[in-house]
């Protein structure tokens, strides 16, 4: 499964979110789990301070990274995603999202996330798995 950003922020500064018992329970079962280079960068550069920077860095570089077959293809395949989005009427804030989500399209693996985009990407894009989240 491919981690998103928010939750691996919670890992690594201890905070407690909906979806950290998943990955938790993910890295207990000694699960696959990864994160893809916009993930890597969303949760480094949210760094409060340089002694924050520093724990987000370490922890990341122990996480296994998916990466697109082709860089061009994935920034096509992802302005496509957010076209369709766009075009059937669902707003994505952040079209980082559509990166991840065309990562994890083009693997085949679902999305631990709590990030209200993906759903609505799903909706245009039924390829994108994502992983249930107990609710709040």
């Amino acid at each position: 499964m491919i981690v998103d950003s928010a939750v691996w922020v919670d890992l690594f500064t201890r905070k407690r979110g909906r979806a950290w018992p998943v990955l938790r329970r993910a890295l207990a079962d000694r699960a696959r789990v990864f994160a893809v280079p916009a993930i890597v960068q969303e949760v480094v550069q949210g760094a409060r301070d340089a002694q924050e920077l520093a724990v987000l860095k370490a922890g990341m570089a122990r996480v296994p990274v998916l990466e697109a077959e082709s860089g061009i293809a994935l920034a096509l395949a992802a302005a496509e995603l957010y076209a369709r989005c766009r075009w059937g009427g669902v707003t994505i804030r952040s079209p980082i999202d559509c990166l991840i989500a065309a990562t994890a399209i083009e693997h085949g693996e679902p999305l631990l996330t709590e990030d209200r985009d993906f759903p609505a990407i799903r909706s245009i894009a039924p390829r994108l798995k994502l992983i249930d989240v107990p609710t709040a």
